[in-house]
């Protein structure tokens, strides 16, 4: 088809689309297109407006649903995990045809400074090489920690407002990125802890802590409050804890926050406390020193939690010293 057909067929279809409107023998709207014949017919009157329409859908058919969803191109999603969104092109690093066949040198160089240029030109200002090297360290992080891609979207979405605030100038890009995720984290309610995500960082916890102590401030966040119980499974997977003593150990927070005595404490140290106590009453041999570590906290909370449940919820829990 030559050009002038095909600017005039596309004048056909805009004339059609303008007067396609309504049935010029009954003023009817009820019109139905069909796609298989091409044609504009009146649903009242069977009058056939228009004939040999040009068909606007795929080249292809498909006869089954799974079929459908393997023929159909589209790219993908959109994603605020990737400087660019994902947007761009990418000229891959394969050096052969659609047929398998070895491309020739000129064309394998060609090709070499098309990709050079074209990576150039998706970061080409301060502002694509920061995101570039912030979406980068996310990307670690969250394979480091075992951050799941929703909350890695988040984060993603609360650097990028901290960059439009200007609040990522002046400190380190890496101290920020892992504050945004421990943000996200602290708003999804995912089981992370500050300590976790610095240690997998190469910041400082206390560069990590004042970057998102800012967040906090310059975005106007409203963070929940930890729960303990959030915490409870991810110690006991650590020590091979079973699900019956995991119960015990929920059962047991609820009951402090319900007397109001887990308010202002550490969650995480709330949480190894319960749970030693429900290995106790279950009997697990388990020792503090192992709770402590799974917990990232010292022998010290988890005795002085464990004794202030005792005495607050009046439990009942046989020596420790019994169970060496």
């Amino acid at each position: 088809m030559s050009i002038t057909q095909v600017s005039i067929s596309k004048e056909v279809n805009k004339m059609h689309q303008r007067l396609a409107d309504k049935c010029p023998e009954c003023a009817s709207k009820n019109l139905v297109h069909d796609y298989d014949t091409g044609e504009t017919i009146c649903g009242d009157c069977g009058l056939v407006l228009y004939e040999q329409m040009l068909d606007k859908g795929p080249e292809w058919r498909a006869f089954t649903q799974e079929e459908k969803a393997s023929k159909s191109r589209v790219g993908m999603p959109t994603s605020y995990s990737i400087h660019d969104k994902g947007l761009s092109t990418t000229i891959s690093q394969v050096d052969r045809d659609a047929f398998g066949r070895k491309l020739p040198l000129s064309t394998r160089l060609q090709m070499w400074r098309l990709r050079k240029w074209q990576i150039r030109s998706r970061v080409h200002s301060s502002i694509d090489r920061n995101l570039a090297q912030a979406m980068a360290e996310l990307e670690r992080l969250s394979g480091k920690v075992s951050i799941s891609p929703p909350i890695k979207e988040k984060a993603a979405i609360i650097y990028r407002k901290a960059l439009d605030k200007s609040l990522v100038r002046g400190r380190s890009i890496n101290a920020v990125a892992a504050a945004a995720l421990y943000a996200a984290c602290r708003k999804s309610g995912s089981p992370r802890t500050l300590r976790e995500i610095a240690e997998a960082s190469l910041v400082d916890k206390k560069d990590v802590a004042r970057c998102y102590r800012l967040l906090l401030q310059e975005l106007d966040f409203h963070m929940p409050i930890s729960d303990p119980l959030t915490y409870v499974s991810k110690i006991a997977e650590k020590n091979g804890v079973s699900g019956k003593t995991q119960g015990a150990a929920i059962a047991i927070l609820r009951e402090a926050r319900r007397k109001r005595f887990s308010a202002g404490k550490d969650p995480m140290g709330m949480a190894a406390a319960a749970l030693y106590i429900a290995c106790l009453q279950n009997n697990a041999k388990i020792t503090q020193k192992d709770i402590a570590e799974a917990a990232g906290v010292t022998e010290v909370t988890v005795r002085n939690r464990y004794k202030a449940l005792k005495k607050q919820l009046n439990l009942e829990t046989p020596d420790p010293r019994a169970h060496f």
